[in-house]
């Protein structure tokens, strides 16, 4: 099992889903509501799911995941932050301690972005 999220800002609204341990982020056609700008989420571990998106006012996304979960087992999370042209800004974070059960949320604020866990 795993989750798909949505959010709108500035630059559009997106999406991010799970297919075969990897998350996939998109930009949603406001027209045709067809998906499009399909990034995956860098590197390569293949244990990836519950994506959460957050868009700053700067229209920069912020995509997060957990990594390692599974049933009754906790894992890491993991965030991307990527540009407005939906190119990779930085390189991606991890933190331990993703609950049992747990998934991430993220949300954006004046001066970057949070996850919560």
């Amino acid at each position: 099992m795993s989750t798909q999220a949505f959010a709108e800002g500035a630059s559009g609204v997106f999406t991010a889903w799970e297919t075969k341990g990897q998350i996939y982020m998109g930009r949603i056609d406001p027209d045709s509501g067809n998906v499009s700008s399909v990034t995956a989420a860098p590197g390569d571990d293949r244990t990836r799911k519950h994506p959460a998106l957050a868009v700053g006012a700067d229209g920069k996304v912020l995509v997060a995941w957990t990594e390692g979960t599974a049933w009754n087992k906790g894992g890491t999370g993991a965030w991307q932050v990527f540009g407005v042209d939906g190119q990779v800004i930085g390189s991606a974070g991890h933190a331990d301690g993703v609950p049992v059960w747990g998934l991430v949320a993220a949300y954006a604020r004046t001066d970057g972005f949070t996850i919560v866990y």
